[in-house]
């Protein structure tokens, strides 16, 4: 069926809230969650509504928790998210970093007892509209082995990446995960019952598999090779390491509502393009994005998630019927 974006949002709140959630944190989770949807990110999206109410209702994540911060250094935002879903936390270092960005050059923020961090581009975005570049790493529950290994040790621990490009529109917004596709991938396979790839992961015996189920259970093949087993190695450390977050394999599934709070980690970096390239910084910006464009065939990171989420305003999304069947049951 199709719906406004303005009632996917009235329904993924209430939902939400009718699951152990605060109305504000209802309100930022529902808003992540629609904008990923509407980007056409449906692994983060609207097929993520059942998990986050039945690990509230099951106490694993706290609907009602309050993120608090400090500011242990001028350059330094220390937000704690208590346990509660990362949204809320991600919503109050958006209200604090590009302050402490523009006076120092460089600002970080250190977030941990976190959650799913969703669509990372999406986060970036907001900071590079503001006229910011901006860094983000995070954590999640192991996924990937260490190269040669067949133990969990990493999630797919994304980075992403955005920069406003001054007269040449919208900021280039680089968001990927670490391993060869999106763990949300495999979800939305496993819960549509369709088969994957037999390159996206291995099952627990390490043998490739097209089957969905069975990959959630084993392994996700890196980005890359060793390099990409490498840069999630980076991630951990950077996302959980220097946040004193959890290490993905000490972490609980974001797929279901058993054992203890992830408790992960997110690590954003913000710099003042002015400050680093002086005041005609946003002119040599578009030029680089300029130059790439005109080749033909060639498109700028993030600006098809845009105007996917442009078109979205107005003829609204699609939501498939088991995920509305899904939401209608809770």
């Amino acid at each position: 069926m199709k719906i406004s974006l303005s009632d996917a949002h009235a329904l993924v709140s209430d939902t939400l809230i009718r699951s152990k959630v605060s109305k504000d944190n209802a309100t930022s989770v529902a808003t992540a969650l629609v904008t990923a949807e509407a980007s056409g990110q449906g692994g983060h999206g609207f097929r993520r509504v059942p998990a986050y109410c039945a690990q509230a209702r099951a106490g694993k994540v706290d609907g009602f928790a309050t993120p608090t911060m400090q500011k242990p250094t001028p350059g330094v935002l220390q937000i704690d998210a208590q346990f509660g879903f990362a949204y809320p936390a991600l919503d109050l270092m958006v209200k604090h970093l590009p302050e402490m960005a523009r006076r120092q050059g460089i600002a970080i923020a250190s977030i941990h007892k976190s959650h799913h961090a969703g669509v990372m581009g999406l986060t970036v975005e907001r900071l590079a509209e503001q006229g910011l570049a901006a860094m983000m790493f995070a954590n999640a529950p192991a996924a990937m082995a260490a190269w040669g290994g067949r133990r969990p040790m990493f999630g797919t621990n994304p980075i992403a990446f955005g920069v406003p490009v001054g007269n040449a529109g919208d900021p280039i917004v680089i968001d990927l995960a670490l391993s060869k596709v999106a763990r949300g991938k495999i979800m939305a396979a496993k819960q549509k019952g369709v088969s994957i790839p037999d390159d996206w992961a291995v099952d627990t015996d390490g043998n490739p598999t097209t089957d969905a189920a069975k990959a959630l259970e084993g392994t996700m093949v890196p980005a890359g090779g060793v390099k990409g087993a490498a840069l999630a190695m980076m991630v951990e450390l950077l996302a959980a390491g220097l946040t004193g977050a959890q290490f993905g394999h000490q972490s609980s599934s974001l797929f279901d509502d058993k054992g203890k709070p992830p408790a992960l980690g997110q690590m954003i970096i913000a710099i003042d393009p002015v400050a680093t390239g002086g005041p005609d910084i946003a002119d040599h910006l578009a030029s680089i994005a300029n130059e790439i464009a005109a080749e033909e065939g060639v498109r700028l990171p993030g600006r098809r998630g845009k105007s996917i989420r442009l078109k979205a305003e107005v003829d609204g999304i699609e939501i498939e019927e088991d995920v509305m069947d899904a939401i209608n049951r809770l």
